[in-house]
């Protein structure tokens, strides 16, 4: 069964956290400096916010596919819709290994469409976001640019973003 993704760039995290905590009646599943997560499933969301640097709002909505098959029944769905995908394919982002693809919808959201396959000790990057937004062309084709959307701690390199 997939689930709702939302990511919600946040300016104080902790505040936030507790904001979160207290409205879903649960503690992060995933907690680092920057970033928080809740797999839920009452309502069946992953919630993540994120700290870093971006314009405090939703950033992006997507859908988590539990599997590869419902990865692939998904990546149908985008090849069908009537805008540009950018396949990422592998990728290391929000502390977790994934395969993902990203579409914006007809008023410039973007939507990320992943599998989540294991975790990372890194945040990692992905395609660029300018307040919030995927980069794209004045048509609206989706563009990759630099890999990270802001800048990552140098704890530790993640490839793309060391």
């Amino acid at each position: 069964m997939k689930r709702l993704h939302v990511h919600i760039a946040v300016a104080d995290l902790p505040r936030a956290i507790a904001f979160y905590s207290t409205l879903f009646d649960a503690a992060p599943s995933v907690q680092k400096g920057d970033y928080a997560k809740w797999m839920l499933d009452d309502p069946r969301v992953n919630l993540a916010i994120s700290a870093r640097g971006a314009k405090p709002g939703v950033e992006h909505l997507g859908i988590q596919a539990e599997n590869g098959d419902e990865l692939a029944e998904v990546y149908d769905r985008l090849q069908r819709a009537d805008a540009p995908v950018l396949v990422e394919g592998d990728t290391v982002c929000c502390y977790a290994q994934s395969e993902k693809s990203w579409i914006s919808d007809p008023a410039g959201v973007p939507w990320e469409v992943f599998h989540t396959t294991g975790d990372s000790a890194v945040y990692g990057g992905g395609p660029e976001l300018n307040d919030g937004r995927l980069a794209s062309t004045p048509t609206g084709m989706a563009v990759e640019r630099a890999c990270c959307p802001a800048p990552a701690p140098k704890a530790e390199s993640s490839g793309c973003c060391g």
